[in-house]
C-alpha cells in the first residue's frame, strides 16, 4: 500500500491532524508558562484588547505536523522533496528568530527588513537554483493535436527534458518558456534564462511569504486561507504528475512530483488541525514562525509544479492584503506631500482590519462601506469563501482558453 502516492497522502493529511491536536495543547501550555504572550497595541478595533497576552510562535506546531508525516512517508531521496523540507526549516527559522526578538527582546520591529529579505532571497537562490541544474528536475511538454481546425487530442512527448517553462492561464498554447524573454542574448541565452528564473523565484517567494505575513491579522485567517490553497495545489501536483491527467487539463507532465502531493497532504492536515487552537477567539496564534513559513511553503510549491504564473489567482486574498497596504502608504505619503496631511484610502490596513472599525466618521477614507463593524469570525469565513471561489477558479482557468 505504501507504493501508491493517495494512500500515503490520506495517511500523512490524517496523521498530520492528530500530531497538530495532540502536541497544539501541550506547545501552549509551555509557551505560556514562559510567558510568550502576543503583545498588542489599541488600534481601536473590537475584541482587539481581549488578544493580549494570548500565546503566540505557534507556527511550531505547525512546522512540527508537516515535518513529522513528510519524514515518515515521503521519499527523501526525491529533490522536490528535500527542497520542500530546507524551504519549511529555512523560512520556520526566520519566523521565529523575528518572534524572539519581539517576544524576548521586547523589540516590536522584530527582525530588521533588509535581513528577512537577504534569506528570502537567498532561499530563491537555492530553490532556483537546484530546479535549473538538477538533472532529476525534467518535464514532458504537453502537445495539442490538431486536426481540421480542432483540437482532437493533447499529446504529451515522450521525452523528457531540462526547461524552464512554466504554465500560463487563459491561453491556448499555454506554455511559456522563460528562455523566449532573453531570446535577444543569442548563444547566451540559456546562461540568462537561469538569471532571469531564479529572479522569477526570489520574487515569488519573497512577495508570497510576505502576502500570508499581511494575512495573518485575524483568527484563523491565514491558516485557513493556506489550507483552502494547498488544496488547490496538492490537486495540481497530483495532476501534473500523471500522464493520463495531464494530458486532459493540457499541462505538463512533471516525472517526480507525486511525491509533492505527500507534503500537500501533510500541509493540509497541519494548517486544518492548527485551527483547532487558532479557532476564534484564538488560544494561540502562528506569529511570524508560522506565516512567513506558509506563504513560502506555498510559493516554493507552484514553482516545483510549474504553476507559479497561477499563483495572483490562487493566492488572490493574499495579494489583496499586500495591495491594500500598498495602496494605502502611497496615497497617504502623496496627499501628505500635496495636502500637508495624509489621507487614506482604506479606514485600516490590512484590508481585514477595514472591516472591523466602524464608519463613524472618526477616521477619513475614502472607501466608507461597510458603516456598521463587522464581526471578526464572519470576516474570516468571508475571506475563506472567497478563497474557495480562487482556489476553483485556479484549476477551471486551465480549461478557459
Amino acid at each position: 500500500m505504501f507504493k501508491y502516492v493517495t494512500f500515503r497522502s490520506g495517511v500523512a493529511l490524517v496523521l498530520s491532524l492528530l500530531i497538530s491536536t495532540i502536541i497544539g495543547r501541550k506547545i501552549i501550555d509551555k509557551l505560556q508558562k514562559a510567558q510568550i504572550g502576543e503583545v498588542v497595541r489599541d488600534l481601536g478595533l473590537e475584541g482587539q484588547l481581549s488578544k493580549k497576552g494570548t500565546p503566540t510562535m505557534g507556527g511550531i506546531i505547525i512546522i512540527i505536523s508537516i515535518l513529522l508525516p513528510v519524514l515518515l512517508l515521503a521519499r527523501l531521496d526525491n529533490v522536490y522533496i528535500l527542497l520542500m523540507l530546507i524551504a519549511t526549516i529555512w523560512l520556520g527559522t526566520l519566523g521565529f528568530a523575528d518572534d524572539y526578538i519581539k517576544v524576548f527582546r521586547k523589540d516590536k520591529d522584530g527582525l530588521r527588513g533588509w535581513f528577512k529579505i537577504i534569506a528570502q532571497v537567498g532561499l530563491g537562490l537555492i530553490v532556483g537554483g537546484v530546479l535549473f541544474f538538477s538533472p532529476d528536475v525534467v518535464i514532458r511538454p504537453n502537445q495539442e493535436v490538431v486536426r481540421n481546425d480542432f483540437v482532437e487530442e493533447v499529446a504529451i512527448h515522450s521525452e523528457s527534458r531540462k526547461s524552464v517553462e512554466t504554465t500560463i492561464p487563459f491561453l491556448k498554447n499555454n506554455n511559456f518558456d522563460y528562455e523566449s524573454l532573453v531570446g535577444f542574448m543569442g548563444k547566451h541565452k540559456k546562461e540568462a534564462a537561469c538569471v532571469v528564473f531564479i529572479l522569477i523565484a526570489i520574487f515569488i517567494i519573497t512577495a508570497v511569504s510576505n502576502g500570508a505575513n499581511l494575512t495573518d491579522g485575524l483568527d484563523g485567517l491565514a491558516a485557513g486561507s493556506s489550507a483552502i490553497i494547498g488544496v488547490a495545489l496538492g490537486i495540481l501536483a497530483y495532476m501534473s504528475s500523471h500522464v493520463n491527467f495531464a494530458s486532459y487539463l493540457n499541462i505538463m507532465y512533471i516525472p517526480g512530483c507525486e511525491e509533492l502531493v505527500v507534503y500537500a497532504a501533510a500541509f493540509i492536515g497541519a494548517t486544518v488541525g492548527f485551527l483547532w487552537y487558532n479557532s476564534h477567539p484564538a488560544q494561540v496564534f502562528m506569529g511570524d514562525t508560522g506565516s512567513l513559513m506558509l506563504g513560502g511553503i506555498i510559493g516554493v510549491f507552484a514553482i516545483m509544479i510549474r504553476k507559479e504564473l497561477l499563483l495572483p489567482i490562487l493566492c488572490g486574498v493574499f495579494l489583496v492584503e499586500t495591495l491594500s497596504v500598498m495602496i494605502q502608504v502611497t496615497w497617504f505619503k502623496y496627499t501628505k506631500k500635496k495636502y500637508g496631511e495624509g489621507r487614506r484610502v482604506f479606514r485600516m490596513t490590512p484590508i481585514h482590519h477595514h472591516f472591523q472599525k466602524a464608519g463613524d466618521g472618526s477616521i477619513n477614507s475614502l472607501m466608507k462601506w461597510p458603516v456598521r463593524v463587522i464581526p471578526e469570525s464572519k470576516i474570516v469565513v468571508r475571506f475563506w469563501i472567497v478563497g474557495i471561489i480562487l482556489a476553483v477558479l485556479t484549476i477551471v482557468t486551465l480549461k478557459m482558453r
